[in-house]
């Protein structure tokens, strides 16, 4: 049986991940709410393998495992950090305080058709977009699941959640809206 990939990332309305250092958003571009934060730790709570890029991961790793007081990070992060993790990286030589982390090198697309086939667990991907642009173009991304936050951030974003990907038909396959304001998309894509 091949295991589900889905390709977790959160957004702004106009399609950036992240946003320029010093910019006056904070987390979730300040738009986080107690049912936002509820459904993320729902997510997290059946068994899946984390799959990373190296830049993604360092990021993380580097919140996780900062020395942050554990009972400051929304419960999602905490159980993300318990997941079992696969970097892929040519990098990376060192978990960085992951738990559970293993580090492969070599061609993302092969690492992850073997790990489809290998793991007895649903795989997920935060983040990592220059990763799962190729995982997409290749056939192995299964569903996107895009939290889209009301923001628009064209000034200070950075980070086209999309800009480096190729074109895809999406089938909806789930909607719901988070707090009254923030919308969770599920796809299946299929390239054109």
């Amino acid at each position: 049986m091949t295991a589900t990939y889905t390709w977790d990332v959160f957004s702004t309305l106009d399609g950036y991940g992240s946003f320029t250092e010093g910019a006056d958003w904070g987390g979730y571009w300040g738009k986080q709410g107690p049912e936002l934060l509820a459904h993320r730790a729902a997510i997290f709570d059946t068994a899946q393998r984390m799959v990373f890029g190296a830049t993604t991961f360092r990021e993380t790793a580097e919140i996780m495992s900062s020395g942050l007081d554990p009972n400051t990070l929304d419960e999602w992060n905490v159980r993300t950090m318990r997941m079992p993790a696969t970097v892929i990286s040519s990098t990376l030589r060192d978990t960085l305080g992951w738990p559970d982390a293993t580090i492969v090198s070599g061609d993302a697309v092969d690492i992850v058709a073997r790990l489809k086939q290998e793991s007895d667990v649903p795989l997920r991907s935060p983040a990592s977009l220059s990763l799962n642009w190729a995982l997409m173009a290749a056939g192995l991304v299964d569903r996107i699941q895009v939290t889209i936050f009301p923001v628009i951030s064209g000034r200070t974003g950075t980070s086209p959640i999309l800009g480096g990907a190729g074109d895809f038909d999406l089938e909806l396959l789930e909607s719901r809206v988070l707090d009254g304001r923030t919308q969770e998309l599920v796809y299946r894509p299929t390239p054109r």
